[in-house]
This record gives C-alpha cells, structure tokens and sequence, in this order.
C-alpha cells in the first residue's frame, strides 16, 4: 500500500555561486511551488535548511525542505527533520536532479540505488540504509564522458534545456497532488506519458 507523502525534500547546494546550477534542479522545483503557492520557505537550524508547511491534498499538514548543507551531507537534513517528526522513508518524495534523463523527461520513482548521485547517497545512508523513499528524477541529461560530470551538473543548462527542465517540471507539478495523496499509479501515468 502506498503511503501519501509528508515530507517533500528538493535538494541542491547552498550559496549564490550554485544558484539554477543542473544540480540544483530539485531545489530549484520546490521553490517554484512555494513561490506559486506563497509559500514561506524560513531557515531552521535544527533541521540544516530550509522549511515550511502547506496543507496536503489529502488533507493535514505537507512539510517541505530544501537541505543548506551542501549536496553530499543531504541526509544530515532530511534524517534531522523526518526523525523529529516520525516521517518515515516510504513518505517522503525527494526531488533532484538526474544524468541519465534527458533534459524535458521527469519521471517518479519508488526504492532502488542512488545511481552515483552524492545527495541520495547520503540520504540512505542517513535514514538507517533504506532506500524505501520516493523520488522525482528530473533530466539533466548526461555530458557523455564520466570526466565532464562535475562541471556540467555545476554548470547552468543551456536556455533550450533550462526551458525543456522547466517544461517538464510544470508536468510534474500537474502531478505532484495525485503523489502526494498516494495515487502512485495514477501520478505515474499523468506524468510519464505527458513526454
């Protein structure tokens, strides 16, 4: 049975050298939610990051996060925030950025590895090794040579991808309220065959 999602993380680095980087598409993805919804996204220490919450679709409270430690000490945050509110992994929806997907294809995603990405990495191990989280994979698109990886996902897309990224993350957001009530299925299908 799939559970709704209570806790809403998009991951990315801190600080204006790192802003709208490929890397911070999941950061970037929550904070074009708050800023439909006026959501206020305030820092709390406790939880090293960013925080608010909104209400849920299927009714009581959604949290959201964006971690400031910087993207390989990501689980630090989301461990902090999920163990103080007894959140857990199977509700929680972690949005970030993908290499194996073409800029424009988002997709949603259940269990499995980190695929070499340091945020996730850091995620499982943070939450007692288990991977039973959701995530939003959004495209990045990969440079081809495993030595290009770091400057291209610190790097900023190209205005024809960023406005592919944006589209598709428009799409998800459509989504996002069957995801978070749990319709994982429905969810699944309104996005993935949107592309």
């Amino acid at each position: 049975m799939h559970q709704p999602v209570k806790l809403l993380v998009g991951l990315g680095n801190p600080g204006m050298q790192y802003k709208h980087t490929r890397h911070n598409a999941g950061e970037d993805f929550v904070r074009a939610l708050c800023a439909r919804d006026a959501i206020e996204l305030k820092e709390d220490k406790r939880f090293f990051g960013h925080t608010a919450e909104c209400p849920h679709p299927a009714g009581g409270k959604l949290r959201l996060l964006i971690p400031t430690t910087f993207m390989n000490r990501s689980g630090q945050s989301v461990a902090a925030l999920a163990n103080f509110f007894k959140i857990e992994p199977n509700s929680i929806l972690v949005a970030y950025d993908e290499l194996d997907l073409e800029p424009g294809v988002v997709r949603f995603k259940f269990d499995g590895g980190h695929g070499g990405h340091n945020g996730l990495r850091d995620i499982v191990s943070s939450l007692a090794n288990r991977r039973d989280f959701y995530r939003l994979r959004i495209g990045i698109g990969h440079p081809g040579n495993a030595s290009q990886v770091t400057g291209h996902v610190l790097g900023k897309a190209s205005e024809d991808d960023q406005a592919a990224i944006n589209r598709a993350c428009d799409n998800a957001e459509r989504a996002l309220p069957l995801a978070l009530a749990g319709e994982w299925e429905k969810a699944m299908h309104q996005l993935h065959t949107r592309d």
